[in-house]
């Protein structure tokens, strides 16, 4: 059961129009692409994804799951959003809450186990072998988990265990944690566990597997063991951790590797014509997808599919999602670009000092400059650092030709 939801309003601009599940990473993928293909990789061939903000392009996206070989008559790929029903209707509430309100759906597979999973992060796991070592300790409910530094694992949920790897107790972003293993927002659970948990809890407000499932279940003597996990994993649910992930992909040696061929990462990929990089363009360190059109100069940037970059254009630390278009004699430098942007000529973008955002400085920070899907801007503008653009902006809208520093312009309606 893949949760994918959440709104990851953390990202700001970029979930407008889609939830967070559905962002674009590495130039040709999209977020959820990780948990789908790490299912077929593992050998999970019946998957319920449950959306609800925004589905639109995730619904698209999954279709009928051909790309992760889910396209089958009993099983495979199904998509869950909220529906109503005799005596009740309500949205997802909760992520608990969400899995509960599927109970018909997990019923008529009759498993023996359910597998929880996070749609929003960055990393590959093969299942099967968290399932062999739920098998081995007997558990009544596994949480994978990973060793964070002692500096962040306020943020998580925090497992403390003992020799065993059994669960003793745990804490939600504890203020002074006592351990560093933080869990990673995916479970096993025995169904009939799970079924009984969850029906003595339905009544609970905002039900949540963090905040109301586990503490229940410690309660009541089940047996709850930590998995650790040892490999890349990233939760990229704030403006700079995106960034950060999409950066690491173009490092001389990646942490996180797109390419190998024992566990490749499917996606739904149109037929697309081959990048083109014009005699004048210089390009170095940078990712380009299928179709993209390169006639300036790009340094360690991702350019995913179809994107246009004019002549005499320079982007430099950059994301720009698919089907953006950069006009002529433009300089990005640290910013990202959604799906479908279209920037004039003669543009600057992520200049000036470093300034606080006035609007939401704890989403626009570490000088990042963010244009959401669809937004396009007039040519001749300054564009500085933390700052956000959302809509059909024009250039009556930028003061002196210019919007400064830690500034925000969204158009609402466009």
């Amino acid at each position: 059961m893949l949760l994918a939801g959440g709104q990851g309003s953390r990202l700001g601009v970029l979930t407008d129009n889609a939830a967070k599940p559905a962002v674009s990473f590495g130039a040709k993928y999209r977020i959820i692409d990780f948990p789908l293909s790490n299912c077929t990789n593992s050998g999970i061939d019946t998957v319920g994804v449950l959306t609800q903000y925004q589905p639109l392009i995730l619904n698209t996206h999954i279709g009928i799951g051909m790309p992760w070989d889910l396209d089958m008559n009993d099983g495979g790929v199904t998509v869950l959003p909220p529906y109503e029903s005799v005596g009740s209707s309500e949205w997802y509430t909760g992520t608990a809450n969400a899995i509960y309100q599927n109970f018909n759906y997990i019923e008529h597979y009759d498993p023996e186990y359910v597998l929880i999973l996070s749609g929003d992060h960055i990393y590959k796991m093969d299942y099967q072998q968290m399932l062999d070592f739920h098998k081995e300790k007997n558990a009544d409910i596994t949480v994978a988990c990973i060793s964070v530094p002692l500096e962040e694992a306020s943020r998580f949920g925090i497992m403390i265990t003992d020799e065993t790897d059994k669960i003793t107790d745990f804490e939600e972003k504890p203020a002074k944690p006592r351990s560093t293993l933080a869990s990673m927002g995916i479970y096993i659970f025995r169904w009939d566990v799970l079924k009984s948990t969850l029906e003595a809890l339905k009544t609970q407000p905002n039900l949540d597997f963090g905040k109301h499932v586990l503490p229940y279940a410690k309660e009541h003597d089940r047996n709850l063991y930590a998995y650790e996990f040892s490999g890349y994993w990233k939760d990229v649910g704030t403006l700079q951790s995106y960034w950060e992930a999409n950066m690491g992909l173009v490092d001389i040696v990646p942490e996180f590797n797109l390419y190998e061929e024992f566990w490749p990462i499917y996606t739904n990929n149109d037929l697309i014509s081959p990048q083109y990089i014009s005699k004048e363009a210089e390009v170095n360190r940078t990712i380009i997808g299928d179709g993209a059109e390169i006639y300036g100069k790009v340094h360690n940037s991702v350019i995913s599919n179809h994107v246009r970059i004019g002549k005499n254009s320079y982007i430099h630390d950059s994301i720009i999602m698919r089907n953006a278009v950069i006009g002529d004699n433009c300089y990005l430098e640290k910013t990202i670009v959604a799906d479908n942007v279209k920037i004039g000529n003669n543009v600057k973008i992520g200049v000036g000092p470093e300034v606080p955002n006035v609007f939401k400085p704890d989403i626009y920070a570490n000088g990042i400059a963010v244009l959401g899907e669809g937004s396009i801007v007039p040519d001749n503008v300054s564009i500085g650092k933390n700052t956000a653009i959302s809509g059909k902006t024009e250039e009556a809208d930028y003061k002196d030709n210019c919007l400064a520093s830690g500034e925000v312009l969204i158009k609402e309606g466009d």
